[in-house]
């Protein structure tokens, strides 16, 4: 019996220290750096089919767009004014991608509430996010929120609205971190930024 609870004991520790491991603020994440290169990831579309992201990297430079979910008015504005700027985008030869937390299904229901033209893709686990620096622990008072998002599969973490520019190796050339999501890039800033690159 002691062993069954010192077993028990050690899992809720484990559980406990990867919460911990989040930085408790948005502030305090550590994206990764200029010139650094986005991590591999297999992230879930719309549909549910299973995408190789860097598979899709490596088809045409890359703008990566990281939001919080179809259920933040910041991000569902975000996504629209970037429907505007999608056009000027891909006559640079660049792709829109979005991530969130939400599930496929919720990720739908923002693409056709929203009217998205570009590819939205699901990290609900949040390994990709954690992998690119930008999670954080979601407050108590999101918890039932990205629970509903995600269909249970988050529950702990949010990501720090984001804006990558990367290349076709993944690599990051520019990006726009805004820890206050009431902040994002304007679409002029944006375009600037990416002709820069062209």
């Amino acid at each position: 019996m002691k062993k069954v609870i010192s077993l028990i004991l050690l899992v809720i520790g484990f559980v406990g220290n990867a919460q911990n491991d989040l930085p408790k603020l948005p502030t305090e994440v550590s994206p990764l750096l200029i010139s650094e290169k986005i991590p591999s990831a297999n992230l879930k579309a719309t549909d549910g089919a299973t995408i190789d992201l860097a598979k899709m990297l490596a088809s045409k430079k890359t703008i990566l767009v990281f939001y919080r979910g179809g259920w933040c008015p910041y991000c569902n504005m975000h996504l629209m004014a970037l429907n505007d700027a999608e056009k000027e985008l891909l006559n640079l030869g660049y792709q829109i991608i979005a991530i969130s937390p939400d599930s496929p299904k919720n990720l739908k229901i923002t693409d056709e509430k929203d009217k998205i033209n570009y590819t939205l893709l699901s990290d609900s686990d949040g390994s990709f996010s954690k992998a690119v620096g930008i999670a954080y622990q979601a407050p108590e008072n999101y918890k039932s929120t990205i629970t509903a998002g995600s269909e249970g599969v988050n529950t702990t973490f949010l990501p720090v609205p984001s804006i990558f520019i990367v290349d076709q190796d993944g690599t990051i050339q520019f990006e726009y971190i805004s820890p206050d999501f009431k902040h994002r890039i304007s679409n002029e800033l944006l375009i600037a930024a990416a002709k820069s690159l062209k």
